[in-house]
């Protein structure tokens, strides 16, 4: 046979068997579409007509917040919440069941949803005159219509038929007009009440035939273990925003709680988790038949941050203590101190141990939508209870930034570790500005002869207006970036504040009317005055950066990050992702190599400070056990008001932490050392002892720069 015959008969061959398989799998079809609509119909019809299967959302619990030390702050708790479907059975037998789920719900103390606008004895409307008037038009009613006889109407309407007790029947009114106001389907409920106990959810379980509709749903609920430690901190969630919803629609369902401030928002992707499915099979009169998992729910991530939750108390007791100490006149003389920030830094790492801002609030209020009373009190209260203070605000340090001016001079060589300068009181070097030195407005001269080491101890302003104008502005600008001041730190918080680093470029866009730098503007510049404002976050990364011998670190609150199935997220990770949410860039200033001589210098003089008796603070630290470095603060503000400042670390001779305490309207620096001293009391274990303050041991004056 030929090649072109055969390959012929193979094809013929092969179209004749698909041609019969096509024609068997037809005939299986009719058969099987036959014994669906023919033999088994009207089985099936009846199977579909008293059988619903809806699909239910199983929550994912939210991740943790933890300490350090793994203890949480931040947990979330499983809640029990009631919810109605619509159901095909006739309204006697609805009232009737909506009837019994009031009576178990009362029974086990549950409150449920009410928003009908009349109640009994006597009979009364609950809403305004205007609110009234439009209710009663939207539900067709009289405009002259009494209490008592709409809500007979109502009774009237709903048909209930099923009790003449009329408190009874205002419960069936209740839940009625809920669902009608609400709305609700077969595939879509309406929530009841929230928050039930085991014994209800078992009693609605057992008799669930007597409950038309009715499903109990798992969420988990927002729990804040420590009330309001570490508010600003662990920030809030609430219920998700229209705003919200719309950008997140595949992710999130309208009732959904969402992060909104602090690592609850920052860390929202992590802590959400991935929510499951459960299916529901129903009977058409709304019991429940089956029901069983089809996808599991996937818990959040814990963050765990780099705090320690005891020294954090320690250091919101000792801010809120030493607030109200000086606005009492605790110190000799009352300031209107309403407000202040504190900051507890590892100077190594540049972990964040403790950080407080004062006031503080309760995340919990914020657990299931603050009320208008809690949120108007935390709004018009003048002192801001809801701004993180110690990140969001930025404040004129003070002498407290005379330690970047001593560095910079040092470095620039304008002076050396053997220049003393002499203070005599007032400087002279320009006509049309001549600033005082504090020691002159109170003694009438000047500190006399100083090295740099001496002018940080007696935080001599007459020593750094001359460095400063040796070296000009930008040498100052440029070791001020170097120890990051004027950026942000880049910590894992929104709302982070850049302050402001007084310098040529940014003067025109603060003062429009005097864009030009002066000879003036340096010197107030080098005292940390003119426009120089920063958070007291970055004045502990500065703090920190001196007590390590000036190397850069990297500021972080968060330690890491433990996913549901037991691995950590890479440092790389959070990094990068911290970065994109918050917009931030990585640190462009150029490296600098400090002279170890230079910081010895200047190290000696902030322990000056707390060590001799004729330091700024050494009234706070005689009697302290362990050697500490540190700087007061007392610098001008607006409304002839003085931020007290006090920046410290320890131990002297082996920094592990350095602290940062700012108070708004303090006074005076001196007076906030004492939060510095009940922190590090606690940080290395001393015994927590009240130190009496001799305030003859010092000169009056001397404690009060």
């Amino acid at each position: 046979m030929a090649k072109g015959s055969k390959k012929k008969v193979n094809i013929n061959l092969r179209f004749n068997i698909i041609t019969v398989l096509i024609y068997i799998i037809g005939i299986v079809l009719i058969v099987q579409l036959f014994n669906l609509q023919i033999v088994h119909g009207a089985e099936y019809r009846e199977q579909s007509n008293t059988r619903l299967t809806r699909e239910s959302t199983l929550e994912a619990s939210r991740g943790a917040i933890l300490d350090k030390t793994g203890t949480p702050l931040v947990t979330s708790k499983m809640e029990f919440s009631l919810e109605m479907y619509k159901s095909k059975v006739d309204t006697n037998d609805l009232n009737i069941a909506i009837l019994n789920m009031i009576k178990v719900l009362e029974k086990y103390k549950c409150s449920y949803s009410d928003i009908f606008p009349i109640k009994l004895d006597p009979f009364s409307f609950t809403i305004s005159d205007e609110a009234l008037a439009k209710w009663k038009k939207d539900n067709n009613l009289p405009e002259d219509i009494s209490a008592e006889q709409a809500f007979y109407k109502f009774q009237e309407k709903y048909k209930i038929q099923n009790t003449n007790d009329v408190q009874e029947i205002r419960k069936i009114i209740v839940i009625r007009y809920l669902i009608s106001q609400k709305g609700y389907s077969s595939t879509r409920a309406v929530t009841i009440s929230e928050d039930i106990p085991r014994e209800a959810v078992a009693e609605f379980s057992e008799n669930s035939a007597k409950f038309a509709g009715i499903n109990i749903v798992v969420q988990p609920v927002r729990e804040y273990t420590s009330g309001n430690l570490a508010s600003h901190i662990l920030g809030y969630a609430g219920k998700i925003s229209s705003e919200e919803y719309e950008t997140r629609k595949n992710y999130y369902s309208s009732n959904d709680i969402i992060g909104k401030t602090g690592i609850e928002y920052v860390f929202e992707e992590y802590l959400k988790g991935k929510n499951g499915t459960k299916q529901i099979d129903m009977a058409v009169d709304g019991t429940t038949t089956a029901e069983y998992v089809s996808e599991e729910a996937i818990a959040g991530s814990d963050i765990v941050l780099t705090i320690d939750a005891n020294l954090q108390k320690i250091a919101e007791n000792a801010l809120a203590s030493n607030i109200q100490k000086i606005a009492s006149g605790g110190f000799g003389k009352s300031y209107d101190a309403k407000a202040g920030a504190c900051v507890v830094m590892n100077v190594n790492s540049g972990e964040v141990l403790a950080m407080a801002s004062y006031p503080d609030y309760n995340p919990a209020d914020f657990v299931g939508g603050i009320s208008t009373d809690a949120w108007n009190n935390y709004t018009n209260n003048q002192a801001k209870p809801l701004v993180n203070k110690a990140i969001q605000n930025s404040y004129s340090p003070g002498s407290t930034f005379k330690m970047v001016t001593a560095i910079a001079g040092l470095e620039t060589g304008v002076i050396d570790l053997k220049t003393k300068i002499n203070d005599t009181g007032v400087y002279t070097r320009y006509s049309d500005y001549q600033p005082r030195c504090w020691y002159y407005t109170d003694y009438h001269r000047g500190h006399g002869y100083l090295d740099v080491s001496g002018a940080i101890e007696k935080s001599c302003n007459y020593f750094f207006y001359e460095t400063a104008n040796r070296m000009g502005i930008d040498n100052l600008v440029k070791f001020a970036k170097y120890f990051g001041l004027g950026s942000k730190t880049g910590i894992e918080l929104q709302s982070e504040t850049a302050g402001v680093l007084a310098s040529k470029e940014t003067r025109p866009s603060l003062h429009p009317n005097e864009p030009y730098w002066s000879p003036g503007n340096t010197l107030q510049a080098a005292i940390g005055q003119s426009d120089n404002e920063f958070s007291p976050l970055q004045m502990a990364r500065y703090i920190s950066m001196l007590a390590n011998g000036g190397k850069k670190i990297d500021v972080s609150i968060v330690k890491t990050i433990r996913n549901a199935n037991g691995s950590e997220v890479s440092r790389e990770e959070i990094n990068k992702f911290v970065n994109q949410k918050l917009g931030l860039q990585d640190d462009q200033t150029e490296e600098i190599s400090i002279n170890k001589d230079y910081l010895k210098a200047v190290l000696g003089g902030m322990q000056s400070v707390t060590s001799d008796t004729g330091g700024t603070a050494y009234v706070r630290f005689r009697d302290f056990n362990i050697s500490v470095g540190g700087k007061t603060g007392s610098a001008e503000a607006p409304n002839n008001q003085v931020h007290a400042w006090f920046v410290g670390f320890a131990p002297f001779e082996n920094p592990e932490i350095a602290i940062v305490v700012m108070v708004e309207n303090g006074g005076h620096g001196n007076y906030t050392a004492e939060v510095v001293r009940d922190i590090m009391a606690e940080y290395f274990g001393m015994n927590t002892q009240n130190i009496e303050e001799d305030m003859s041991a010092t000169p009056y004056v001397e404690i009060m720069r």
